[in-house]
């Protein structure tokens, strides 16, 4: 193949035709209705057909542009923007992640691991993202099924993001759980709890545990235990095509957390099975963005204390 076709086939395949652009908001800070239809009416002049979730608009009284449900957005949008914090977009990522459509994130936040572009320059950025200039992320997310009474069946499905996190409840007493990786036993431990998380969540629960940062183009799973009895109990990182099953064993109080906004109530015997998703999500970055910078930003890396 000559190098001016390779060239060409790169730039169709990074330039999306977004006509098509959905406005998700966190609903609940009426702060954002100002940016949304700042953002509305930006992406009316580029040329785009503007949906904003029902949600956004109805909640915080947007008139005068198009409104859909999230659940339907995905079959309509061809880009859809996230405006809020990493709350949001995890909520988004799980109901949108079935269909093909990219993602970007403007953050309202405090951190933002995922909506990384600033509101203060939302127009100028996205502007760019418009005209092709972005880079393209496939993050994977986390299916979990939850069997209980040894019964194969599972009684409960759920999608993560960030991370599955089975823990003790609000006795505050210790679970004992045993840990498997592919059929094969790992271990047993007595601990506040566990963290599964994903590439994408390894900079949530399971980095304030003491777990490694795991790049997002690593295919790989991380397990964190969460205040172990014994010490020597460590975080360790499997294949992300490994499946992971937590048998608890005692427990008075236990739950299994899912992006920490979903929960379920654990009892001994349940088995928590994790595996990785079919599903992944397209997040889009502005040109230059560099995954360093911005942990070394979020994180504070390299200032003077």
């Amino acid at each position: 193949m000559k190098l001016s076709s390779a060239k060409a086939i790169i730039s169709s395949i990074m330039h999306f035709p977004f006509k098509t652009v959905a406005l998700v908001g966190k609903y609940n800070t009426q702060e954002i209705s100002g940016p949304i239809v700042r953002l509305a009416e930006f992406l009316e002049q580029k040329g785009c057909k503007v949906l904003i979730t029902v949600q956004t608009a109805d909640r915080m009284g947007i008139p005068g542009f198009d409104s859909a449900r999230l659940v339907d957005i995905g079959n309509v949008a061809d880009l859809v923007i996230v405006l809020g914090g990493d709350g949001t977009m995890l909520n988004v990522a799980r109901i949108l992640a079935e269909y093909d459509v990219a993602v970007v994130g403007v953050n309202q936040g405090r951190l933002g691991f995922l909506t990384d572009v600033s509101v203060d320059t939302m127009t100028e950025t996205l502007g760019e993202i418009l005209d092709g200039e972005y880079t393209s992320e496939n993050r994977f997310l986390l299916d979990v099924s939850v069997e209980r009474d040894g019964d194969n069946e599972p009684v409960f499905h759920a999608r993560a993001f960030n991370d599955v996190v089975v823990s003790k409840g609000a006795t505050g007493r210790l679970i004992e759980t045993e840990v498997f990786i592919d059929g094969q036993f790992v271990y047993s431990q007595r601990s506040d709890g566990l963290v599964i998380a994903s590439p994408t969540g390894s900079t949530a629960y399971a980095l304030s545990a003491g777990g490694p940062i795991l790049h997002p183009t690593l295919e790989a799973m991380v397990l964190v235990p969460i205040c172990p009895h014994t010490l020597s109990n460590r975080p360790i990182a499997v294949n992300s095509h490994a499946e992971i099953e937590v048998l608890v064993i005692r427990a008075d109080d236990c739950n299994a957390n899912f992006d920490g906004q979903r929960r379920l109530e654990l009892k001994a015997g349940d088995r928590v099975r994790v595996r990785r998703s079919t599903h992944t999500l397209t997040l889009l970055r502005p040109r230059g963005h560099s995954y360093y910078d911005m942990l070394r930003q979020k994180l504070h890396w390299g200032e003077k204390l």
